[in-house]
Parts: C-alpha cells; sequence; structure tokens
C-alpha cells in the first residue's frame, strides 16, 4: 500500500461553528512525504499538523502557533483516517474548519469528489507495541496492540435522551461511511446559550448539531442512529487519533473520553518509542490492515 493524497483540488464553503461565518475549505494534493499541513489564507501561514502543534482541547481539537490557529478539526481529521490520506494541504480563509452538517459525511464526499491518488513512497503507519492509557477519575482512554483497527466507545449522561451507550467499530473505509461517518455533534441548550453569550458557538443550529433541552431531543428529523451519541464519539476519537499525522494500528477503547483526553493519549504514545513502531502497511504480517482502505 502506498501514501495517499488526492487527484485534484476541491472546495467548498461551510459555515464556522463558533463564529457563524462562512468558510472556505479548499484541499490540495501534496506530493509524498509531505504530509498533512493545515493553511491560513487569510494570514498566509502554515500549521503541519503534529500533536506538537495542539493548542487548545476543551470543546475541541484546535491546532495553532503565535500567529494564527484553526480550531474544529477532528470531524475532518477523521475522513481523512478513513481514506487513508497521508498528504493533504487543508486550506481555510478563517479561524476554524466548516462545521458542514456536524458529522463527517460532507468531508467523504469531499474527498469523492477529488479522488484519491496513490504516491510513489510506502505509507508508513504507527503500530501500537504495548497498552497505553489515560485517565481522569472513572474516565478513560487506552489503545492496545491488535492486528487490526477497531474503537470501543461507551458514554454515559444523565440525560434520558442518550442514557448509557456504546459502539463497537471495526474500521474500514465502507464501514465509516455506512456506520459513523453520519454521526452528528450534539449540544445542550443551556449550553449553548452560554457559549453563544460568550460569542462562541453562534453558528451552532438544528441543522448542524443534534440539540437537546433538559428532557428531549429538539431535532424534527429526529436520530440518525439509535446510539449516534456513542457514534460522534467514535468519529471524534478517529479523529483525534489522526492529530499523529498516521493511520494507527491498534484498538481504541474508551469511557466517557473527550478531545483532552485524546490530546494526552497521543502524545503519551509518541513519548516512548517502546509504546509504538512506525511500519509499513507491507511489512505487517497480514494484509487485513491494507484491504480496510479498499
Amino acid at each position: 500500500m502506498q501514501q495517499r493524497t488526492i487527484k485534484k483540488s476541491v472546495e467548498v464553503v461551510g459555515i464556522g461553528l463558533h463564529k457563524g461565518e462562512p468558510i472556505k475549505l479548499r484541499l490540495e494534493p501534496l506530493s509524498a512525504d509531505a504530509g498533512l499541513v493545515f493553511y491560513r489564507e487569510d494570514l498566509a501561514i502554515s500549521i503541519p499538523l503534529s500533536p506538537a502543534n495542539v493548542i487548545d482541547t476543551r470543546m475541541a481539537t484546535v491546532i495553532g502557533n503565535d500567529k494564527g490557529y484553526i480550531s474544529t478539526i477532528e470531524h475532518f481529521l477523521s475522513a481523512l483516517y478513513a481514506y487513508g490520506i497521508d498528504n493533504l494541504r487543508i486550506s481555510v480563509d478563517g479561524n476554524e474548519m466548516p462545521i458542514m452538517d456536524g458529522s463527517s459525511i460532507s468531508f467523504c464526499l469531499l474527498l469523492d469528489e477529488a479522488g484519491v491518488r496513490e504516491l510513489d513512497k510506502p505509507k508508513q503507519i504507527i503500530r501500537v507495541k504495548k497498552i497505553v492509557e489515560v485517565k481522569d477519575g472513572d474516565k478513560f482512554v487506552r489503545l492496545l496492540p491488535s492486528s487490526t483497527a477497531s474503537f470501543d466507545f461507551k458514554i454515559k449522561f444523565d440525560h434520558p435522551a442518550i442514557g448509557e451507550q456504546n459502539e463497537k467499530f471495526d474500521f474500514s473505509t465502507h464501514n465509516f461511511i455506512e456506520e459513523i461517518a453520519r454521526a452528528r455533534t450534539f449540544g445542550f441548550v443551556k449550553d449553548i446559550q452560554y457559549l453563544q453569550s460568550q460569542n462562541l458557538a453562534l453558528g451552532a443550529t438544528l441543522q448542524n448539531a443534534i440539540g437537546l433541552d433538559d428532557n428531549k431531543i429538539l431535532n424534527p428529523e429526529g436520530l440518525r442512529f439509535e446510539n449516534e451519541f456513542a457514534r460522534h464519539k467514535i468519529l471524534d476519537a478517529m479523529g483525534d487519533m489522526m492529530v499523529s499525522g498516521h493511520n494507527i494500528l491498534a484498538k481504541y477503547e474508551s469511557f466517557a473520553g473527550s478531545h483532552s483526553l485524546n490530546y494526552k493519549l497521543t502524545k503519551k504514545l509518541l513519548s516512548d518509542s517502546k509504546n509504538f513502531e512506525f511500519i509499513t502497511v507491507e511489512a505487517l504480517e497480514s494484509s487485513a490492515f491494507a484491504k480496510s482502505f479498499a
């Protein structure tokens, strides 16, 4: 399996979740070993995707430096994980990614429009060699060695529309599109009202998120999946793991994980060479991982 980029440049315009303003997103192919590079067109600055460039994880995953930042990158990155994209320039003309419908499916459609092109260098992934875990009280995220990539996420909310939910997902591009990509982000009215008083979440609507009051779901169309909340948490986790710049071969498990815990997990994983190794897909004992991108 070779490194991947896209066949042609594509662009789309969507609303930013926090500022509520139109954001133009443009994707451009890059050569082998160039990596995933975000670009603020309005500031003319590049921000390579790396855990070292993560500057905030409180409400979303944010990368940046002292000259600028880009927020809410995780939904887009989960699509890159699913399509196995290694090299890409991601250009936006504002400080956040467009929220689209609150899921990853619009980004999948954009990648389908661009097409996937293989390059002349072998694809390298991160293979987890030993268990790596981060805890916060009863909350945890962990990576375990595995010959396949999978995600197991449990959540528990004191809300009648959510309660306890679990989703187990065996990764493949096809399965991602069918089972995970359409799962939307969600928010509570009381939290949105506070955020908007702080000039945040100004673009949040029932067209780009699942809204909840104290008792029920507010979206007239209801849910896309019975456990859509847990599925979206897997979507977020995939995007947060992609902050490493590589697909990760491991079993991911979590209870009540967050962007912050995912970031700490990625940092802990990469902090010790005993935890992982870079390996080409061809060097894997099994071809199952390569086939998952077919």
